[in-house]
């Protein structure tokens, strides 16, 4: 029978780590306030939505009113486009993962077709003796500037470089969409030139103003433009 000697190695008792008093009080806090969060993120506790949910503050100063422009068209036909904008920026000599942009874009807008009505003269309406036969002169519908639809337009997805996301967090507008709304808008009036906006404008002013005249008293009316 052996007996333990002296030099036999015993385990020793593992030591555990301890933080100084200091420091594990905000860590408990820490720790506390993060499952409070999370509690009330998944609805665990009934009440904690109304505590940590979002509030939404308006602080805009009123509307100025900058000018004041006496229209007189007259719009006949109002078009709706919508166009998806895949709008790519790379670099020279970086890969798109270092430096290069890309945007997936959806806009809506809506462009509208009119005539001036202001550019009519003496010279541009022709009434007979008995007042029954009326010629007018007209200049042809214009296109107007495109509108974007804020509502219905919006990005699908975006993706930026290193370098890109780095200059986003010292710019005040980061992931900026101006260069995609100008796009949107360029191809959208670019489309309502061949979309037959302006005939269609000019037939509804057309019938507009033969039921204008008629009910004054004319019997034939005729509108000629160009």
């Amino acid at each position: 029978m052996t007996t333990p000697t002296s030099d036999t190695k015993r385990p020793r008792p593992s030591r555990r780590l301890q933080l100084p008093w200091w420091l594990s009080v905000p860590v408990a806090l820490l720790v506390v306030l993060v499952l409070v969060v999370l509690a009330g993120r998944f609805s665990l506790l009934p009440g904690f939505d109304d505590i940590f949910g979002e509030e939404t503050k308006d602080r805009s100063g009123p509307a100025l009113l900058k000018s004041i422009k006496d229209m007189n068209r007259y719009e006949g036909a109002a078009g709706n486009f919508q166009i998806v904008v895949d709008l790519e920026k790379d670099a020279k000599f970086l890969p798109d993962a270092i430096r290069g942009t890309r945007t997936l874009y959806v806009g809506a807008g809506s462009v509208s077709a009119y005539v001036d009505l202001g550019a009519i003269g003496q010279n541009s309406v022709t009434v007979d003796k008995d007042r029954t036969t009326a010629t007018l002169r007209l200049p042809h519908a214009r296109l107007g500037a495109p509108a974007l639809d804020p509502k219905r337009s919006y990005a699908v997805s975006k993706q930026r470089g290193l370098l890109d996301r780095l200059g986003d967090l010292f710019s005040d507008n980061p992931a900026d969409e101006r260069a995609v709304n100008q796009l949107a808008a360029q191809r959208i009036g670019e489309a309502a030139k061949d979309s037959g906006l302006t005939a269609r404008a000019e037939k509804n002013t057309t019938s507009m103003l033969e039921g204008l005249l008629r009910s004054l008293g004319f019997r034939q009316v005729t509108v000629v433009y160009g």
